[in-house]
């Protein structure tokens, strides 16, 4: 293999640690690509008929108002929703740093297969289960093709940063 790890496999703490950076750096990476895809297909200039809540705010309110008894104003939905966002980034890339200790399988493919596994698990699978968007099937084709091209890039981005940050640890 061309690209030969410079750290000694098997801290996990190390491991957690350079993929939370990596899944935030990839987030926001993640969200500028979805900005582009959108202003490149017209989609940003959309705007007929009932604009739905991204998932990501639905998911902040869930939390808040059962933790706290509290709605979110339109104000603080905002800030919800990308700090869902880079939660779920960060906190999706400790999992796969730690586990890429482990089981050096993991970071095979560039962290595509990781990417893909955090859309079929986050989006196709448990946003739907807990109502916080319609089902996988009840959307186009390109909305699908979009959501896991942007997996994609951000689960690239995860585990190059990752490995970036891991062999600087």
């Amino acid at each position: 293999m061309k690209h030969e790890m410079q750290y000694r496999s098997g801290d996990v703490l190390k491991g957690a640690v350079a993929g939370l950076i990596g899944g935030l750096v990839a987030a926001f990476v993640m969200s500028e690509f979805q900005s582009v895809w959108n202003k490149l297909s017209g989609q940003e200039k959309q705007s007929g008929g009932e604009k739905q809540e991204p998932a990501t705010v639905k998911a902040a309110e869930m939390i808040v108002e059962n933790a706290t008894d509290h709605d979110l104003t339109d104000d603080e939905k905002k800030y919800a929703g990308p700090l869902m966002h880079y939660a779920m980034g960060s906190t999706s890339g400790a999992i796969y740093g730690a586990v890429s200790e482990v089981m050096p399988i993991a970071r095979t493919g560039a962290g595509l297969p990781f990417g893909a596994a955090v859309w079929l698990v986050a989006d196709d699978i448990v946003v739907p289960a807990l109502g916080l968007s319609k089902p996988v099937t009840e959307y186009p084709i390109s909305k699908n093709v979009y959501a896991l091209v942007s997996h994609f890039v951000y689960g690239l981005t995860t585990e190059a940063v990752r490995g970036t940050v891991r062999n600087i640890l």
